[in-house]
């Protein structure tokens, strides 16, 4: 199934209540759309968009701005080698290389059996740990080829998972927001007064 489950288009529901308006919550449903499938399809976008009230091209185009987000197929995991000046001067093309050939395909491919792709990304901010690699946007600091072999050992054998979810996953604990504990949902333009702000009004009025 491409669009969103059944429970997922629940907690979209939930997620969009969160915000004064509905397309606010475009990101997050990327977010939560990725997580489904591993990527962002089309009729996800689609589902999105649906929704939120938007156009698929809206949802488009603000998904294809962001690098996290995939519009195609990837591996379970994504290993990401930085290659920008402090990496680079401390190995990371040769990295990459080891990684092409360790892997068998090039920088922007996938392994046959879809468990891993590789990429050559600009810079990760982890410039006083190079070279640095991510998996899933989780960082692997002052890399070595041995240390890779053992990455990618670990994502064939499955073993990563303990250290790395699956791509698409943002966290293994999912935060859950009470309606009471919302900090504003109401439209600006209906606001008379910030909710915090009146909470903390009738706490003072409480206790004087």
């Amino acid at each position: 199934m491409a669009r969103l489950t059944p429970d997922n288009e629940a907690l979209a529901r939930a997620i969009i209540a969160r915000y004064p308006r509905p397309k606010s919550a475009l990101i997050p449903l990327c977010h939560l759309a990725q997580e489904q499938h591993g990527w962002l399809t089309d009729e996800a976008m689609v589902h999105i968009g649906e929704l939120i009230g938007c156009t698929s091209a809206e949802v488009l185009g603000t998904a294809s701005f962001y690098e996290m987000f995939k519009l195609h197929p990837v591996g379970r995991y994504c290993v990401n080698v930085c290659t920008n000046i402090s990496c680079q001067l401390l190995g990371a093309e040769e990295l990459l290389e080891h990684a092409e050939e360790t892997l068998g395909i090039r920088a922007g491919g996938t392994t046959e059996d879809g468990a891993i792709t590789l990429e050559d990304v600009e810079c990760i901010a982890a410039c006083t740990e190079a070279p640095a690699i991510q998996v899933n946007y989780r960082y692997f600091h002052n890399v070595t080829a041995d240390d890779l072999d053992q990455i990618i050992a670990e994502a064939r054998a499955g073993t990563l998972s303990d250290r790395v979810p699956d791509h698409g996953t943002l966290g293994k604990v999912r935060q859950d927001v009470s309606a009471d504990e919302l900090a504003n949902v109401t439209p600006p333009e209906q606001q008379t007064i910030r909710p915090w702000i009146a909470r903390h009004q009738a706490a003072a009025e409480e206790s004087a």
